[in-house]
């Protein structure tokens, strides 16, 4: 499996003077949805902000398809899209022009564009708000913002930071679909989540963050065995190790 992300013993934070996260390595490859979770403060935002290229690492090195932010920082934040767990917007940017902004941003033609946003404001059900400023949306609605724009420009990565926080049932069940479709199409998803049983039944492998390291990954029947604990879910188990100490 070709590595999407390679994440290789990162250390840093904000402050030169005090690290986050400390030698944190792990990959995510094509087709594969990967969770990151962990308890408030264990470090999970820091992460994420060092591979979308905000933070530098103080050690260590993150590339998305073979090259790093350093490489050429305008082609590698074209690799990925990104979903933020607080919704980021222009207020005096309509819902459309959100859309249009993200598809020329990456250089998609016009006639893409339209093959693919209808489908997502159907599918969401944004048809009706297109033409609206996001500070007349709820926080679901404007969450849906940021996720159509990600989804729109279908990067071969994803970077999902609590995306399910404000939705409502069916803007999850339609969220989770897209990912799912995603996948199966090749794309790398890396997504931070305080829902486990939603993680468990969507995500192939999972990274269990605390205290600013890595506290064990991998599939569920790996941590099973890593834990001793055979027969119990990602729930059970996230609350042994956590609570270990």
């Amino acid at each position: 499996m070709e590595a999407l992300l390679e994440v290789k013993e990162v250390t840093g934070g904000y402050l030169s003077s005090r690290a986050v996260i400390e030698d944190v390595s792990f990959h995510i490859g094509e087709g594969e949805i990967v969770a990151l979770i962990g308890l408030n403060g264990a470090g999970k935002s820091t992460t994420i902000k060092h591979i979308l290229g905000l933070l530098e690492p103080r050690k260590g090195e993150i590339r998305i398809a073979g090259k790093t932010f350093l490489d050429d920082p305008d082609s590698y934040r074209h690799t990925y899209g990104y979903i933020p767990e607080s919704p980021i917007y222009y207020e005096e940017l309509t819902l459309w022009e959100h859309l249009e902004l993200a598809a020329m941003s990456h250089g998609l033609d016009k006639e893409l564009f339209a093959e693919r946003v209808y489908p997502l404001l159907k599918e969401f059900h944004m048809e009706a708000a297109k033409d609206r400023f996001p500070q007349q949306f709820s926080k679901g609605m404007r969450q849906k913002l940021m996720i159509m724009m990600a989804l729109l420009v279908q990067p071969s990565l994803y970077i999902v930071d609590e995306p399910i926080l404000g939705l409502d049932p069916l803007g999850i069940r339609t969220l989770l679909t897209w990912l799912a479709r995603c996948k199966e199409q090749g794309a790398g998803i890396l997504m931070s989540t305080h829902i486990l049983a939603t993680a468990e039944k969507y995500c192939d492998r999972f990274i269990i963050l605390h205290k600013g390291r890595i506290k064990a990954q991998g599939t569920l029947e790996e941590l099973r065995s890593f834990t001793g604990m055979p027969h119990h879910s990602l729930d059970d188990i996230y609350l042994r190790l956590v609570e270990e100490e």
